[in-house]
């Protein structure tokens, strides 16, 4: 190919085509010595050119196709021709095999040196074609799981696990060696969650296998390995890393570390369990790189985010936010801490865990071996002079009456409780033990929110709603309003795993507390603190919430459904109103 015969000057050919001024490339060019970029790079981030504008005008100049790989269907096992350290070495994806020659999209088909080694690599004729390198980089990080290299590892380190010859005391000693077997099966494993944007990762001895599974927008995915007698050396070393009590295999035991995995500083939060088999271990990986999230990138719609606002800037009372374990809650209330976050104010903390470190607030972890407990570190922290408490769960009576008492005192009081929706909240308040006069009085609002999976965008298609889910619809939107909807559903792509989902998205419900309310809840009347919530203007159920997004083409109904766990006690909900 003529690009293999001479170097083409792309930034005088720019000029000539006047996509850019001679001053321009002169700037570029002067710029390129100091940060060593190519020069299509330094273009677009001086912003000379946009980027599909450079790969469109490059295409055409060099004669070869340009690849969008946001629509591309991969073949995986043709792309493991070209092993990953390559591909990321010349930022190059293998995409097709057109029979005398192969299909490579590559960042800088320009670069001479890459396409020599790579034909050298694949020893065959290679054809390339233009990609956006943003859009390789994380096709690599989907289409290069660590899945084979994790078995590979386990294989090496089970080898050295010779039956009945299992030394702890060695393992022990080579804690610090990083070519060990079982720190380069640790360093995959993490690697590979980090990779795929998992939430938790489950080591779990069965009794002829061994279960690593990895959480990943809320759903496991699983990889079986017959390896299981390397449980006992993974346990050992992340009970190691985490300080832990590595003879004790009798009781559960928590611990913390961090890592830095792919230039991203992850804290793993670790809770090991002894089952039948050996000893499960569960780690939440929680990252540290950008820290907490703002409260605009939380998801809130935009009239629930201003209410939402108004309420925490208020001076004194108890904000809860209400949900199942891992449905956004504390990303929430950090996003609010974030906020208030000033050096006016005081600003403390309860919690189990701290799981982000936040300046200029006071944050304390409670620990119930020492009966540091919720209730004794909030009468302490009263006596800080705060201004603004949160409160990590409100669990007991005596916790609930403190954190009233604290919002009715003039402090701003944000906590949490598990409770599926915002108006069977306030009543667990009373159902704790709280007086009811406290919780009409301190209460001023209550957010309850879900994660749901997000559709990706790469392949999601049109849905029509069966019978029954027509019928259900009408039921919770009204006639009309349902016939209207537009629904999308997955279908599955490289981008997303074939699941059809990529991320979540919260779905939010916000009820404030008005007169009527705060009566109803004095009497600790629930029906009608129920009737009264329902009618109250601006309120939407969660489920409606969940359903707005699925008229976005943001979520499924699939995923509305599984929110509202099943469609009859759906309905049931709603009839209440």
């Amino acid at each position: 190919m003529a690009i293999t015969k001479q170097k083409i000057r792309i930034g005088d050919l720019l000029v000539q085509n006047e996509v850019i001024s001679a001053q321009q490339l002169d700037a570029a060019l002067e710029h390129q010595k100091q940060v060593g970029q190519k020069l299509g790079r330094v273009l677009v981030e001086m912003g000379f050119v946009d980027e599909e504008q450079f790969l469109s005008f490059l295409s055409q100049q060099l004669q070869i196709p340009f690849v969008d790989l946001r629509r591309y269907n991969f073949d995986v096992a043709l792309i493991q021709r070209l092993p990953e350290t390559y591909a990321r070495r010349y930022r190059a994806i293998v995409l097709s095999d057109q029979g005398n020659q192969l299909l490579v999209g590559m960042a800088d088909p320009m670069d001479i040196f890459a396409f020599d080694e790579l034909e050298r690599i694949l020893e065959q004729a290679v054809m390339p074609a233009v990609v956006w390198e943003s859009e390789l980089l994380s096709t690599l990080d989907l289409v290069y799981r660590r899945t084979e290299e994790i078995a590979s590892f386990a294989e090496e380190l089970d080898e050295e696990l010779i039956e009945g010859q299992f030394d702890l005391e060695s393992l022990t000693l080579d804690a610090d060696d990083s070519d060990a077997p079982v720190v380069k099966l640790l360093q995959s494993i993490f690697e590979d969650a980090v990779q795929v944007r998992a939430s938790d990762i489950h080591i779990e001895p069965d009794e002829n296998v061994l279960r690593i599974r990895q959480r990943v927008d809320g759903v496991l995915q699983e990889q079986v390995m017959k390896e299981r007698r390397i449980a006992p050396a993974l346990v050992l070393r992340l009970k190691l890393l985490s300080s832990l009590d590595i003879s004790e295999k009798r009781l559960p035991q928590d611990g913390r570390f961090s890592l830095r995995v792919k230039g991203r500083k992850i804290d793993v939060r670790l809770s090991t369990m002894p089952i039948e088999n050996g000893e499960s271990v569960v780690m939440r990986l929680l990252d540290q790189t950008e820290g907490a999230t703002d409260l605009e990138k939380v998801g809130m719609p935009d009239d629930i985010l201003q209410r939402f606002r108004k309420l925490i800037h208020m001076p004194h009372g108890l904000i809860l936010v209400t949900g199942p374990t891992g449905s956004g809650k504390t990303t929430t209330l950090y996003g609010a801490l974030q906020e208030l976050n000033e050096v006016g104010k005081k600003i403390i903390t309860v919690e189990d865990p701290v799981e982000y470190r936040l300046h200029r607030i006071n944050q304390v972890q409670i620990n119930p071996k020492i009966d540091l407990s919720f209730a004794r570190v909030l009468r302490a922290a009263l006596r800080q002079d705060p201004d603004i408490l949160l409160v990590g769960e409100i669990r007991d009576q005596e916790t609930a009456e403190i954190a009233l008492r604290a919002a009715m005192t003039g402090h701003m009081v944000l906590s949490t409780l598990h409770t599926n929706d915002a108006v069977s909240s306030a009543m667990r308040l009373v159902d704790m033990g709280a007086e009811g006069f406290l919780a009409a009085t301190a209460l001023r609002a209550v957010v309850a929110q879900r994660l749901v999976r997000r559709l990706c965008d790469n392949c999601f298609t049109d849905y029509t709603p069966d019978i029954k889910e027509q019928a259900w619809l009408d039921k919770t939107l009204g006639e009309a309003a349902a016939r209207e909807l537009t629904l999308k559903q997955p279908r599955g792509c490289h981008r997303c795993n074939n699941t059809g989902y990529r991320g979540r998205i919260g779905v939010f419900e916000l009820l404030v507390l008005n007169e009527a309310l705060a009566d109803a809840l004095r009497r600790a009347n629930a029906a009608d603190f129920v009737k009264i919530a329902m009618k109250t203007p601006g309120y939407k159920p969660l489920v409606v919430s969940a359903l707005e997004a699925a008229a976005l083409g943001i979520t499924s109904l699939d995923e509305v459904l599984r929110l509202s766990e099943q469609v009859d006690e759906s309905e049931d909900f709603m009839d209440v109103a």
